[in-house]
């Protein structure tokens, strides 16, 4: 399957907009410079009281479904 790296900073202030249905995706970069439009509920497992930060795995379909994504420790 492939699969992407991501490095996420997203703090918790941005998020708001999330939960006031401003918007519903997320735009992050991976790490070999592709643009992923993320649908922000994938996020919710991981958002923290400062927000979502980390190193994450996303894997995906030929087609660009998305499959999983998890947090690298």
């Amino acid at each position: 399957m492939p699969w992407l790296e991501l490095d996420i900073a997203l703090p918790a202030d941005r998020l708001q907009a999330v939960y006031r249905g401003q918007a519903n995706r997320v735009l992050v970069t991976s790490r070999d410079g592709r643009r992923v439009s993320l649908p922000a509920h994938y996020l919710r497992p991981f958002v923290g009281q400062a927000g979502v930060y980390g190193r994450f795995f996303l894997e995906f379909t030929a087609e660009g479904k998305l499959l999983s994504l998890r947090r690298r420790d």
